[in-house]
């Protein structure tokens, strides 16, 4: 935990804080609390800041805390994936959040078990921790958005409804396309530096044809890691971190 994350619920007017979970349990066994000792904290959707340990319980631990006036600005990187395997969902969580995204739309598609959209990993409750959990790692504050869209039509139509910036690039990830992603962002940022970047990433047996037709109809321009076919999971990871590097390249 590189950085302790509270929710604005737990912070009183005084900027006091008392903890008596897993946060505490970090904070006294790992961190080995102490009275006067500063940790990184910051508000959920806030700002960053510090806070100082005023006490240390057996099982709880108190903090005043002081945050900055300014809020980190939204990741520039957004995900739309076809809904994966709930076990490989459930492990993504994190990893989403500590690589920064700043909305996660997860899309039915034809090749998605209609059954995976009736798991559990769907739930606020469920999902929300472990976004939280990617976030202490990386230092951020910023919750991905999440948007469950259970009809791929439904989504296409919405996308098509939405005014596209001309800094917006949208990718699809497809081990047959011909530009890799830095050869597709360089060729956009001569004309139009993106701000932001959609990266679509299809499920396991891969988009059909009429739903890639579909995206690419949507601004969507094919982009590859290699010839190889990738699990879902890790082509989010490569194309997330890839694409937060070139976009700063990019826009430098």
């Amino acid at each position: 935990m590189n950085l302790l994350l509270l929710e604005r619920d737990e912070v009183a007017a005084d900027g006091t804080v008392r903890l008596a979970d897993a946060r505490a349990a970090h904070l006294i066994g790992v961190l080995k609390a102490a009275p006067g000792r500063t940790v990184r904290v910051g508000l959920a959707d806030g700002p960053k800041g510090s806070g100082r340990v005023t006490r240390v319980g057996l099982d709880d631990v108190c903090l005043h805390c002081v945050f900055e006036e300014t809020v980190p600005e939204r990741p520039p990187v957004d995900l739309l994936l076809a809904l994966p395997r709930p076990k490989v969902l459930r492990r993504l969580w994190a990893q989403l959040a500590a690589l920064g995204v700043g909305r996660i739309t997860l899309v039915n598609a034809w090749k998605v078990e209609r059954m995976y959209f009736d798991t559990h990993v769907l739930a606020p409750e469920l999902y929300r921790p472990l976004l939280i959990e990617g976030l202490q790692q990386a230092r951020d504050t910023r919750v991905p958005e999440v948007r469950i869209r259970r009809r791929f039509s439904a989504l296409m139509n919405e996308m098509g409804s939405e005014t596209v910036s001309d800094g917006e690039a949208r990718w699809l990830a497809d081990p047959t396309a011909g530009a890799g992603l830095r050869q597709a962002m360089g060729r956009r940022s001569a004309a139009t530096p993106s701000t932001r970047v959609l990266v679509a990433v299809g499920p396991e047996g891969g988009w059909t044809d009429r739903e890639r037709a579909s995206l690419q109809a949507h601004g969507f321009q094919g982009v590859s890691l290699g010839p190889r076919a990738l699990r879902s999971d890790t082509a989010c990871v490569a194309l997330l971190a890839l694409a937060h590097h070139v976009l700063r390249e990019t826009t430098a």
